[in-house]
């Protein structure tokens, strides 16, 4: 990138986000009147379903955004600015209540189970507190959940820490507040406490205890003796859970010891069970319960399977279901389905091994399962083959949801939904062994507060495909192709097709400059060996650009970025540009629709060198490129093929909301 240069308004704005975060803020609009239209707003990635059909995981549950519902409290939002409550809310809004007010919705199907998302303030010296909010429904019925802040809040540079007292955790990095190094600026720079918080959403599940019909009203109350200042509820789904899945013909963990009061340790019955199970060609079956588990539990050669994950709950410090270690050959016919993993995880440690699904499992099935406060919801170490991974349910991760790390080939991950992850919510990373043959296909991953929803590290003939990723927060973006932390190159194809991405493109810290919602990025070596076809996705309300392709600038007149090609692509509402090019090399387009472009359609920088014979980055035009917005056209005559446009951060024009096309 560019030389770092100091950016006081941007400072200024960050202090200020950090400061009404702080206070569980952000921009407020006035209270909603009580008696506000209370007809159901279904919403998918806090959209009209209709602009996103087709896209994403296919769930058993509705969406109901807050800020949609009837409430006497206060909307908050939206805003994308990083370290701010309605930046990391679904939608980028969100609704605030203090002791004494509610939030209500109407559920727009017959329901038995909800799922909250809310945020709740850290202890004064972080650890989180805990605070109760009452749920009823038609007014009857009242139940009081008790919500906690204790798996939220983090703080400061990378890895992180609890504390929102600690100063820098790396004082000799250069940080965007101050423009600076502040171990080597003097006077030293004041830094505002706490330092950068994030992930600050949590969320919890409830049965309610028999069946309502659609239009019953589901209303959520702060009570007034709560300890929480304030609660910010951002969404409520509902669905239709049923009866609980009994398994006869099977290992029942009862029968070898294990508690499902979650009072004694149930690990030892687990490993007895499934011992037996292989013995006898049978499947290990947990009946409805909570079942305590402080360890790893190896898997091979067995399935396990509970009563679905609103009944079956195994969880504890360091619970995790791993297969044996690819030096030992990995496991192989493992199939994990129908129970949650709830772990015991407030700390990013990279080197700690506290994922709910991880080692090496060849052959394998993981479905309908729900991971829940653990580092990651599953990361594969291989090389292995063959595992799908289906119908999942992964959300607040302090890291990825998924990861296919080290040479997993021939690999499926479909129909996952991932939310509220510390991390890439999807990754594929091929460390020093690559990737090969892997689809991720129609999975829907929302709000990751750090880095990428689908990010693609190496690897050859990959597809990513049919997703619907919406509001990564920061240092990322919705769709990333990146040839960096040491991964092998790009080989074969890459085929990014018929994706939606929903208010994408973060601001980059480290470069003070906007993401596009899908970006490719040249850091560890050029991104030219693979065939790159980008089609048929959909780019929604990008933030700043819809597409960008980008060189680190230590390496920016060695890398290049080749053979990328981009067709039926429709881009609706760009903060800035529709292409930002920054980095040597070329692209095409075919069939690129755009409209409600912010700035000068392409973006184009090249590697900075500025020649006069243009842009060391050049554009193929394949026809029926057509749309545009405030300056014209955004692939216009005067811009091919190397017409130097470089604007370094260009001033960003909020385009208005998307609509059908």
């Amino acid at each position: 990138m560019p030389p770092k240069r100091t950016a006081a308004v941007l400072a200024a704005i960050t202090v200020s986000a950090l400061a009404l975060a702080a206070l569980g803020g952000g921009p407020a609009t006035a209270r909603t009147a009580p008696d506000r239209a209370s007809a159901p707003v279904v919403t998918r990635a806090a959209l009209d379903p209709a602009l996103v059909e087709g896209r994403g995981a296919r769930v058993d549950f509705l969406e109901q955004e807050a800020e949609n519902a009837a409430t006497d409290g206060t909307v908050i939002g939206p805003d994308r600015t990083a370290y701010s409550l309605p930046a990391e809310a679904s939608g980028r809004k969100a609704v605030r209540l203090a002791p004494g007010e509610y939030v209500e919705f109407t559920l727009p199907a017959a329901a038995d189970a909800v799922t909250v998302r809310y945020s709740l303030p850290d202890a004064p010296g972080g650890g989180g507190i805990t605070a109760p909010l009452d749920l009823t429904v038609g007014g009857k019925n009242r139940r009081t959940m008790t919500l906690t802040s204790q798996y939220s809040w983090l703080y400061n540079q990378y890895p992180f820490t609890n504390d929102p007292r600690a100063g820098l955790l790396h004082p000799d990095w250069w940080i965007t507040e101050c423009g600076c190094v502040p171990a080597a600026t003097t006077p030293a720079p004041v830094i505002t406490k706490p330092f950068r918080p994030h992930h600050m959403y949590d969320e919890q599940r409830l049965l309610l205890g028999r069946t309502h019909p659609a239009g019953a009203k589901v209303r959520l109350t702060v009570p007034a003796g709560s300890r929480a200042d304030w609660t910010v509820i951002d969404l409520l789904d509902s669905q239709l859970v049923g009866a609980p899945h009994v398994e006869t013909a099977a290992a029942n963990v009862l029968l070898f010891g294990a508690d499902p009061t979650g009072r004694r340790d149930s690990a030892d019955a687990l490993d007895r069970a499934i011992a037996f199970a292989r013995r006898h060609r049978l499947p290990v079956y947990l009946p409805p319960g909570t079942y305590q588990v402080n360890r790893h539990v190896i898997v091979d050669q067995v399935t396990v399977t509970g009563a679905g994950s609103w009944y079956t709950t195994v969880k504890g410090k360091d619970v995790g279901f791993y297969g044996k270690e690819a030096s030992a050959g990995g496991s192989r016919g493992v199939h994990l389905s129908r129970f949650a993993v709830e772990g015991d995880v407030r700390e990013r440690v990279d080197t700690d091994q506290v994922n709910a699904i991880g080692g090496a499992m060849n052959d394998s099935t993981i479905d309908r399962m729900y991971l829940h406060h653990t580092k990651v919801g599953l990361w594969f170490d291989g090389p292995m083959r063959g595992v799908r991974v289906t119908d999942n349910v992964i959300t607040d991760q302090i890291a990825d949801g998924l990861n296919l790390h080290t040479g997993v080939t021939d690999s499926l991950v479909r129909d996952n939904f991932v939310r509220g992850t510390g991390d890439d919510g999807l990754a594929m990373w091929s460390e020093k062994t690559a990737d090969a043959r892997n689809t991720f296909d129609r999975n829907t991953v929302q709000t990751p507060t750090l880095a990428n929803g689908i990010a693609v590290y190496g690897g050859a003939d990959t597809t990513v495909s049919g997703n619907l990723v919406a509001d990564p927060v920061r240092e990322g973006s919705a769709l990333h192709v990146g040839a960096r932390f040491g991964a092998e190159p790009f080989t074969g194809s890459l085929r990014i097709a018929d994706n939606t991405t929903v208010r994408a493109g973060t601001y980059e810290l480290n470069w003070n400059i906007g993401l596009g919602a899908i970006w490719f990025y040249a850091l560890d070596r050029s991104i030219d060996a693979a065939d790159v076809r980008a089609t048929g996705n959909a780019f929604l309300d990008s933030t700043y650009n819809a597409i960008m392709l980008v060189t680190d600038w230590p390496m920016k007149d060695t890398h290049r970025i080749e053979n990328v090609h981009f067709e039926d692509t429709r881009v609706d509402g760009t903060g800035t540009s529709v292409v930002s090019a920054r980095t040597a090399g070329s692209a095409s387009f075919e069939n690129v629709d755009a409209r409600n472009v912010g700035a000068v359609g392409v973006n184009n920088c090249g590697s900075f060198n500025f020649p006069a014979t243009g842009s060391e980055f050049g554009l193929v035009d394949h026809g029926g490129n057509d749309g545009g917005g405030t300056t014209g056209p955004w692939l216009a005559a005067w811009e091919l093929p190397n017409t130097l446009t470089c604007d370094d951060r260009p001033p960003v024009v909020p385009p208005p909301p998307p609509a059908r096309w």
